[in-house]
């Protein structure tokens, strides 16, 4: 955990948990913890690290960003 010199350490996953937040739990109700957790993953591994647009990189989905850094 971030100490009271450095509050950057924590920036990254609060970010994240704060988007999985607004764009995932906030449209559905958590019904259980196995399909919350499908949920959750399918979230991260289908959406947020294919197609949703990352401020850090441009504004661009990672899959055109790795495309576009390949060629």
């Amino acid at each position: 955990m971030s100490r009271k010199t450095g509050c950057w350490y924590n920036a990254v996953s609060e970010t994240f948990f704060a988007t999985l937040e607004k764009e995932l739990l906030a449209l559905q109700p958590l019904q259980s913890r196995g399909k919350t957790r499908l949920t959750v993953s399918d979230f991260i591994e289908n959406y947020y690290n294919l197609v949703r647009l990352h401020s850090r990189l441009d504004y661009v989905s990672p899959i055109e960003f790795e495309t576009n850094a390949s060629l």
